[in-house]
């Protein structure tokens, strides 16, 4: 007799379905970032009546002593005037805000014209069969630059390429989730996630450090270490692991759904799209030449030469954010001018116009995370739990390779 009863789930299985079962319980993250601001405000509460105070290890009062930093209560008349009157400052001066938002103004006009969807089509299909699975994964960690793009145009490519192929389409399918999500904090160039977490670790450590500054480019080291330490990561999962355990494919089994909504790889690009391409890698160069010569031209913009040797580079480095919108932006023109995706400038100022609509719940979630973090400053614990936590790592003779 055969046993029709359902399987019973591996240990695997049981603790991927708890992890879902758990995150499916966390609440939206706007509304963990207000349980945030009520944890905050009641610690602030109980600080101030504990008295709770550091030292600041750099600054001075009038009388030449070390300047007490004191916990404030959040429920004090001063700061719930500064809460209630500077509510539209706050939010319109978080700083992930605008950074975000001008470098999605560039973006989204590179992504509406088809520039991202063409460049990862072409790039893909023509990718050796024996470095097809490295060629997705590489390409979807740089479509990360593509935001949403790239899970809607290279994964379900990826399956189309890799059945062309006579691989498995889940194999592919997978290769590009990988690169795509898995990936998505490795790139070669800063994109929109620089931009948003820049912002954020300024905003933090302007709580220690007022004149503190960022760049969008402060974190490439890491990104692009990162794109090859998971680039065979990936790799050897797919060929090693996920593929040989998939069933094999039968003929005429793989045939796409995408059919004429993603280019496949017996699709060729029409000659608009090409030239497309073409104009936008030379949009790229021109605006690379144009921010090199505002570094070493007349005058240079960019550069301060007053400043200290360390600093000179920090006009340049503020204006990152502005360059890749221009980028985005000339690249997206240029693009859609040759293959037919902008016929005037009304185009361009829709597709901005769109890509901001995208951003709507990130703006919901941008109003609760700048309150959070100027509440949490106003507060004074931010600074008190740094000079207290240096005090203990100080004192706590770990070696310099371990702190």
């Amino acid at each position: 007799m055969t046993d029709t009863s359902h399987p019973q789930p591996s240990e695997m299985t049981g603790v991927l379905a708890w992890i879902e079962r758990s995150g499916n319980r966390l609440p939206d993250p706007v509304f963990i970032f207000l349980y945030c601001i009520a944890g905050v405000v009641a610690i602030s509460v109980i600080a101030a009546l504990a008295g709770v105070s550091a030292l600041h290890p750099t600054q001075v009062d009038a009388a030449g002593n070390a300047l007490v930093v004191s916990a404030e209560s959040l429920l004090s008349a001063a700061n719930v005037q500064k809460l209630l009157v500077e509510m539209p400052a706050t939010f319109a001066g978080f700083h992930p805000l605008g950074y975000v938002l001008v470098v999605m103004l560039g973006a989204g006009v590179a992504e509406r014209s088809g520039l991202f969807a063409s460049a990862m089509s072409s790039a893909v299909s023509r990718a050796p069969s024996l470095l097809l699975t490295p060629a997705v994964a590489f390409i979807g960690m740089v479509g990360n630059l593509a935001a949403d793009a790239a899970y809607v145009v290279l994964i379900p490519l990826a399956g189309v390429i890799f059945a062309a192929a006579g691989r498995h389409p889940i194999a592919g399918i997978a290769a590009a989730f990988a690169g795509v999500s898995g990936g998505f904090s490795a790139n070669i160039l800063p994109g929109q996630l620089d931009a948003l977490l820049f912002g954020i670790t300024e905003a933090a450590a302007e709580t220690i450090l007022p004149t503190w500054d960022a760049n969008i480019a402060g974190n490439a080291y890491f990104i692009i270490a990162m794109t090859f330490v998971f680039l065979p990561v990936i790799w050897y999962v797919t060929d090693k692991i996920i593929e040989p355990h998939l069933a094999p494919i039968i003929p005429g089994e793989a045939e796409s759904s995408t059919a004429g909504i993603i280019k496949g790889p017996d699709t060729s690009l029409t000659q608009g799209e090409i030239q497309g391409l073409k104009r936008a890698g030379m949009a790229c160069l021109g605006i690379v030449a144009l921010w090199v010569f505002l570094c070493v031209g007349p005058g240079t913009p960019l550069i301060n030469e007053d400043a200290n040797p360390e600093a000179r580079l920090n006009p340049l480095y503020q204006s990152l954010v502005a360059g890749f919108f221009i980028l985005f932006l000339a690249a997206g023109w240029a693009y859609g001018s040759a293959s037919g995706s902008i016929n005037n400038h009304r185009d361009v100022v829709r597709m901005m116009s769109e890509s901001m609509s995208d951003l709507s719940y990130y703006l919901v979630l941008a109003f609760a995370a700048a309150h959070f973090v100027a509440m949490f400053n106003w507060s004074n614990l931010g600074l008190i739990f740094a000079i207290k936590g240096a005090a203990v790592l100080e004192g706590s003779s770990l070696p310099d390779s371990i702190l």
